[in-house]
């Protein structure tokens, strides 16, 4: 059964009821979730299983789904081992599924900043990586980058308090465009009919299965942490937040 991924439309949504549908060494999957899996840079999901007993059980990451036939959609909740939850989660048991917010909304608020980083530093990404406390972007160049003029370049973008919304388009449409595809490390899903693109206003456009915020005024105050060279041919960008969350 193929998992429906609630965050693809809606990434504020905390917390769902879901059913186990298969279950593996370590964890388990549902036939709905809250819960990013790792992939396109973005870490997964933590969070916690509340069971009918009143009993909770830790999700410690998210993956996607490595059974034959598995969609990207479809995601393995990996479990604490510690918590005996084998003996508690059988094939139809019902959850709730929460996930972590506070560091979801950090994923979220960085996610996007990096969309913004595109539109300021306009070259072909060659590495991501999306964490809770900072986000990275390798870049495809050999000219070197100014960090005031990048820093100046985000905040500009953030106070601007533009929209972040989605978009589908088939998977002809994007083959028929490649210059929307602005990674060279992450291939978008192609071969399931359709794709997801994010659009921030007139400023960024590119396919992308992550969980951003709605206006890029959430993003919040944030830093060019480091500009660095990490080969002849590469530039890496590395942002934090001005304040650190609470």
């Amino acid at each position: 059964m193929t998992t429906l991924a609630l965050h693809r439309t809606d990434p504020y949504l905390r917390a769902c009821s879901a059913v186990v549908t298969a279950v593996h060494d370590d964890g388990v999957e549902f036939d709905r979730t809250v819960f990013y899996p790792l992939g396109g840079g973005q870490a997964g999901d933590t969070g916690a299983l509340r069971l009918a007993d009143g009993s909770v059980v830790a999700v410690l990451d998210t993956r996607k789904s490595k059974r034959d036939g598995a969609t990207p959609d479809d995601s393995l909740h990996l479990l604490d081992p510690a918590s005996g939850w084998r003996e508690r989660l059988a094939l139809g048991t019902v959850v709730q599924a929460e996930i972590d917010w506070s560091r979801r909304h950090r994923h979220m608020r960085l996610h996007t900043a990096t969309h913004l980083l595109c539109a300021v530093v306009r070259e072909r990404v060659d590495g991501c990586s999306i964490t809770a406390d900072y986000a990275r972007l390798d870049f495809a160049m050999t000219a070197p980058l100014e960090r005031d003029a990048v820093q100046a370049g985000l905040d500009a973008l953030i106070a601007a308090a533009q929209p972040v919304t989605r978009e589908w388009i088939t998977d002809g449409e994007l083959l028929a465009q490649p210059q929307l595809v602005k990674s060279m490390s992450v291939s978008p899903p192609i071969g399931f009919g359709h794709v997801r693109l994010v659009r921030v206003a007139d400023t960024d456009l590119q396919p992308c299965g992550g969980t951003h915020v709605a206006n890029t005024g959430e993003i919040g105050a944030l830093r060019v942490a480091k500009i660095e060279k990490k080969s002849a041919r590469t530039r890496r960008v590395v942002l934090e937040f001005a304040v650190a969350p609470t």
